[in-house]
C-alpha cells in the first residue's frame, strides 16, 4: 500500500483551501528500463474528495501526471472541524484513503 497522503485543509473566509501531496510513482507505460523493456503503466486514474459525505471533488487522471502528484483545490460550505476524506485509485486497482479535519 502507498504511503499516506499529506493533506492540509484550511478554512479561509468562506472557502476551504485544500492541498494534497500523494506518494505514487506514476509510471506512464512509455518508459523503458535498462534492458530496453517497457515499464508497465501504473498511475492514479481517479481521485475524489468528500466533506461530511458530500462530494467536493471528482477527477479522472491520465498518464501525464507527474510522480508524487500535488493537488490543490477549494470548496465552500464547510466549517472548522469538519472531516475531509480524499481517495485515489490507480491502474493496478490499489486505493488509498486518508482523512483530515478542516483547520
Amino acid at each position: 500500500m502507498a504511503d499516506p497522503m499529506r493533506i492540509r485543509a484550511m478554512l479561509i473566509g468562506d472557502l476551504v483551501e485544500v492541498k494534497v501531496l500523494m506518494a505514487h510513482d506514476m509510471e506512464t507505460g512509455q518508459r523503458k528500463d535498462v534492458d530496453g523493456n517497457t515499464v508497465p503503466a501504473h498511475y492514479i486514474v481517479s481521485i475524489g474528495a468528500t466533506c461530511n459525505g458530500r462530494t467536493v471533488l471528482s477527477a479522472q487522471w491520465g498518464p501525464s501526471i507527474a510522480k508524487n502528484p500535488f493537488l490543490s483545490f477549494r470548496f465552500r460550505h464547510a466549517k472548522k472541524g469538519d472531516k475531509l476524506t480524499v481517495t485515489w485509485t490507480d491502474t493496478g486497482g490499489d486505493t488509498r484513503t486518508d482523512e483530515v479535519a478542516i483547520g
